[in-house]
């Protein structure tokens, strides 16, 4: 029986029962690394903050973000862990159309372990719909997805897309709630971080309720 068989059943949704595998979370195609974050610096504006050192972001440690700037259909990249961190201001239209692809997606409900908090374990995945924050690696082989926020087809995405993230080493697709489409080489939805609110204006990465500073 071949992985992918192992994977996805007949209809393509991934079997929740299956165990993580944690090393689809690394980088191990560094051109890919490379076109992915060019990719999202050329579709939006691309701004990093970094609020510890760098010894201590080596070191895992946790990164504070004011969000308050970040407007509708914006995104921001932090690091966290070595990994890099989106954070993602959707739109009305955008959570809208978030709404729509349940049909289309491998695992619509995350239900599979190891990639989804249980905060964020809704149609969102996220604890406020509006901000969504997920690490910007694919679970396939470790590419960095870009950012394709326009809506319909063409380029190889199909004419229901509402908007996601491409990955351009093997095309895995996913929506603005960083699910997998059906059918893909990744297996997993788009790894949420551990993450809390500090204000309504200010996020913390790397810190949850099972996961303290």
């Amino acid at each position: 029986m071949s992985q992918d068989t192992l994977l996805h059943d007949e209809d393509g949704a991934v079997d929740p029962n299956l165990p993580p595998d944690p090393s689809r979370r690394f980088w191990v195609t560094t051109a890919c690394a490379v076109g992915g974050v060019a990719g999202v610096a050329t579709a939006i504006p691309l701004v990093s903050t970094f609020a510890p050192s760098e010894k201590a972001r080596a070191a895992g440690a946790p990164v504070e973000v004011d969000v308050a700037d970040l407007t509708p259909g914006q995104m921001r990249t932090v690091e966290w862990r070595g990994k890099p961190v989106w954070i993602l201001r959707r739109s009305d239209a955008q959570l809208a159309g978030i709404k729509k692809q349940d049909p289309y997606l491998a695992d619509p409900n995350s239900e599979r372990p190891g990639f989804t908090p249980e905060y964020a374990k809704n149609e969102d995945r996220s604890r406020k719909p509006d901000l969504f924050v997920c690490v910007g690696i694919c679970t396939h082989l470790g590419c960095s997805p870009t950012a394709h926020f326009e809506t319909g087809g063409g380029g190889g995405l199909p004419a229901s897309w509402e908007g996601g993230f491409l990955c351009p080493c093997h095309g895995s697709t996913f929506d603005l709630a960083g699910r997998v489409y059906q059918n893909k080489p990744a297996p997993d939805n788009l790894e949420v971080p551990p993450y809390q609110y500090l204000s309504d204006t200010r996020i913390i990465v790397g810190v949850d309720e099972d996961n303290k500073a």
